[in-house]
C-alpha cells in the first residue's frame, strides 16, 4: 500500500535560502517603497505610484508572482492617465485641510473645537476611500472607493488604523517616510483581497 505523502508546506524554503516567503515579501514592500516615494515626487503621480505598487504586492502575495522592476515600471505607465494624474491634485488638496486644521486646533475662533475634529475625520476618510480605489483596477473608480469604504466598515476601519500609524510614524520619525508608502499599498490591496474585489489584467 502506499502511503500519501503531505503537500509541502506554504513556507517551505530553498536550499541556501535563509529567510521564508514573508521575509521575501517584506523586503519586496520596502524596495517598493522606494520606488514609490521616487516616482510619486512629482505629486501629481502619487496616485499612479500607489495604485502600480498595490497592485504588484497584490500578485506577489496572491499569485506568487516575481516582484520586478519592470513590472513595477509596466503597471505605472498604464497607470499615467488623465484620470489619475487628476486625482494626483487631491493629496495637496488635503495637505491645506490638515494644515488649516491645525490652525483651528490651535486657535481660539469660535467653533473651532468642532471643526478641527470633523476636519480630521475628512481628512481619514479621504486617504481610506483614495487607498481603496486606488486598490481596486486602473481606472481609479473613486465612487467605488467610497461604496466600498461604507460596504465594508471592518476594512475600512482597518486601513484607516494603517494611515494613523503611517502619519504617527512620519511624524515620530521623519526618515521612515520614504519606506512607508509600501506598507500602505499593501494594507490596500489585503483590505481590498479581504473584500474580494475585483481585478483587472495589468
Amino acid at each position: 500500500m502506499e502511503r500519501a505523502t503531505a503537500p509541502p508546506p506554504a513556507d517551505r524554503r530553498e536550499p541556501g535560502e535563509l529567510f521564508g516567503a514573508g521575509f521575501t515579501l517584506f523586503a519586496d514592500m520596502l524596495v517598493l517603497s522606494l520606488a514609490t516615494t521616487v516616482a510619486s515626487l512629482p505629486v501629481v503621480t502619487a496616485p499612479a505610484a500607489f495604485a502600480a505598487a498595490s497592485a504588484t504586492l497584490r500578485d506577489s502575495s496572491v499569485d506568487g508572482a516575481p516582484v520586478t522592476a519592470q513590472g513595477y515600471l509596466r503597471r505605472l505607465r498604464a497607470r499615467l492617465t488623465g484620470r489619475f494624474l487628476a486625482a494626483g491634485l487631491l493629496p495637496p488638496l488635503l495637505l491645506v485641510v490638515v494644515l488649516v486644521d491645525a490652525a483651528l486646533v490651535r486657535s481660539a475662533l469660535p467653533g473651532a473645537a468642532l471643526m478641527a475634529p470633523a476636519l480630521a475625520l475628512t481628512v481619514l476618510g479621504a486617504a481610506v476611500a483614495g487607498l481603496r480605489a486606488i486598490a481596486l483596477d486602473t481606472r481609479l473608480p473613486l465612487r467605488a472607493g467610497v461604496r466600498r469604504s461604507l460596504a465594508d466598515p471592518c476594512g475600512s476601519a482597518l486601513l484607516a488604523a494603517g494611515v494613523l500609524l503611517a502619519g504617527l510614524l512620519a511624524w515620530a520619525i521623519p526618515l521612515l517616510v520614504p519606506l512607508l508608502a509600501g506598507p500602505l499599498a499593501l494594507a490596500a490591496a489585503a483590505v481590498e483581497h479581504r473584500h474580494g474585489g475585483a481585478r483587472t489584467a495589468d
